[in-house]
């Protein structure tokens, strides 16, 4: 990864348990960028798409604050299912040009799986942008999670909850796994845990018992499925069983943290969700360990 002031490379490589035709179908006809385009929280509500050299490339994506950020570029190349080249500028809401893009992406695939490798080029064309290059990585890391949600078909059984912390990705995923930390932030409001074990690696168990405001505990047990540090960890929760995946993106020095919670079915989500109050419970989950790590931040001198 190279950066200065005016100017950002990334790259990412990632596998998709999906042929790599439909894959890069995903990146290339409207109806599916529609779909996952864009980080954690953002919508598209435009998605127009003519995949061939010169042809015309327009998306507009929509924050959570409503806000739209359109934007325009042209197929440079367009090789399926190899190879595509995109250049693109991000606009303002007025339409004022913020960034000129030009991203890269190669698909190799391998048993049925398909590995993209996606190298991203940007330049702030004002200093009001210069703070998006700062999120390039987050952004792309996310928008790519999003594609995997849709290929997997998990789009509709899952919760998804985001945080922006004021700490290095390193220092949160320590947070995350170290049972003394987790003891003061695990949790809806009200509840604490007693960690009877916790071994952070893949096949690794982390048992413990959730204590709630009216005297009731709740055993929980996670296996380890993945342990990426400080980026990534994948988790089965055994009883309610789901998948877990947790993602802890560098962005401009603090983390772009996000938490999915994978269901088996949309009714298994939904009967948790109005059952055990889960999205509420994550989402004060969370609250607290923003809490923990705006405590633990230094104090401006």
């Amino acid at each position: 990864m190279t950066e200065s002031t005016t100017r950002r490379t990334i790259e990412i490589t990632r596998a998709f348990d999906a042929p790599r035709e439909l894959v890069f179908e995903a990146f290339t006809e409207a109806e599916h960028l529609a779909r996952w385009w864009g980080p954690d929280g953002f919508s598209v509500s435009l998605a127009e798409s003519d995949p061939r050299v010169g042809g015309a490339l327009k998306l507009v994506m929509r924050g959570g604050d409503g806000i739209d950020l359109p934007l325009t570029g042209v197929y440079r190349e367009v090789d399926p299912p190899e190879r595509l080249v995109v250049e693109s500028s991000a606009l303002a809401e007025d339409g004022r040009p913020l960034l000129s893009s030009r991203h890269m992406v190669t698909f190799a695939e391998s048993k049925g799986r398909t590995e993209v490798t996606l190298v991203a080029e940007a330049t702030a064309l004002n200093p009001d942008a210069v703070a998006m290059l700062g999120g390039m990585y987050a952004g792309w890391n996310q928008s790519l999670q999003c594609l995997d949600d849709m290929l997997s078909g998990s789009v509709d059984r899952q919760l998804v909850i985001s945080r922006l912390l004021v700490a290095q990705p390193e220092r949160v995923f320590d947070l995350w796994t170290s049972p003394e930390h987790v003891s003061r932030w695990w949790g809806p409001l009200g509840f604490s845990i007693t960690t009877a074990e916790m071994d952070v690696r893949p096949g690794g168990t982390w048992r413990f018992t959730m204590h709630g405001p009216d005297g009731v505990d709740y055993p929980n047990t996670i296996v380890y499925d993945a342990v990426e540090r400080p980026s990534r960890l994948v988790y089965t929760h055994q009883e309610p069983r789901f998948q877990g995946i947790v993602t802890f993106d560098e962005m401009m020095g603090m983390t772009a943290l996000s938490m999915r919670q994978v269901f088996a079915s949309t009714a298994e989500r939904d009967l948790v969700t109005e059952k055990f109050h889960a999205q509420q419970g994550a989402e004060q989950t969370l609250d607290r360990l923003a809490e923990m790590v705006q405590a633990l931040s230094p104090t401006p001198a």
